[in-house]
C-alpha cells in the first residue's frame, strides 16, 4: 500500500462520515448547515480529483525491467523472461501472492506487447498453463506464457500489463496508470532480438 492508497481511503471515510453527518442534520432541519458541509465536502473532492488528473499528466510513462514485479495489493506479476522463436515472443509471465492468509486471482488483467511506432500486439495462450485468473493460494506463484505475434520491422518492444474493465478504482488514487498516464511497460529488448 502506497502513501496514496492510503490518503484515498482516509478520504472516503472522511466523505462517509460527512454525507452521514449533512444528512443528520438535514433530518433535524439544520439545512444551513448542511448546505454548507455538504459545500465543503464538494470542495475538498474536487481539489482532490484535479490533483489526480494534474498527476497523471505530469508523471512520465514508467519503465521497469525484466524480472521486476509490479503489484496489485497482494497480488504481483513480473515478465520473468522471453524468447524470439521465428517471428513470435514467447513471454514467461511470474505471477505470485504476498497475501499471507488468504488465498486470491485477478480478473480483468490485459497483456499485450507494444513497440515505439505505439503497434499493439496481443497474446495468445501457450499450451495447457495456467492462465492469468489462476487462483493463488498465499506464498504461491506459477509461470504463465503468452505467445506474441510481432512484425520484423517492429523495434523497441516492451510488455504492457494493466486492466481493462470492471470498476477503475484508480481513477481515483493519485499515482495511478490512468486519466493521461499511460501503463507502466516492461522493457524487453531495444532493437528487437
Amino acid at each position: 500500500m502506497t502513501l496514496f492508497d492510503l490518503i484515498f481511503l482516509v478520504l472516503v471515510l472522511a466523505l462517509a462520515v460527512s454525507l452521514l453527518t449533512a444528512a443528520a442534520q438535514a433530518v433535524r432541519g439544520k439545512w444551513a448547515a448542511s448546505r454548507r458541509l455538504l459545500s465543503r465536502v464538494a470542495m475538498v473532492a474536487s481539489a482532490y480529483m484535479v490533483s489526480v488528473i494534474v498527476v497523471s499528466v505530469a508523471l512520465p510513462r514508467r519503465v521497469i525491467a525484466v524480472g521486476e514485479a509490479r503489484c496489485f495489493d497482494d497480488w504481483c506479476i513480473a515478465v520473468e523472461g522471453f524468447t524470439k522463436e521465428a517471428g513470435t515472443y514467447v513471454v514467461d509471465f511470474r505471477v505470485s501472492s504476498r497475501a499471507r492468509r488468504a488465498s486470491q486471482r485477478e480478473t480483468n488483467l490485459i497483456v499485450y506487447l507494444t513497440d515505439a511506432e505505439g503497434g499493439r500486439f496481443e497474446g495468445q495462450r501457450v499450451g495447457e498453463g495456467p492462465g492469468f485468473d489462476v487462483k493463488l493460494e498465499p506464498g504461491e506463484s506459477v509461470v504463465v506464457k503468452r505467445a506474441f505475434a510481432v512484425p520484423a520491422a517492429a523495434r523497441d518492444l516492451s510488455a504492457v500489463v494493466t486492466h481493462e474493465g470492471g470498476f477503475p478504482i484508480g481513477w481515483f488514487i493519485v499515482g495511478y496508470d490512468t486519466w493521461f498516464r499511460q501503463p507502466t511497460v516492461t522493457l524487453l529488448a531495444p532493437h528487437s532480438l
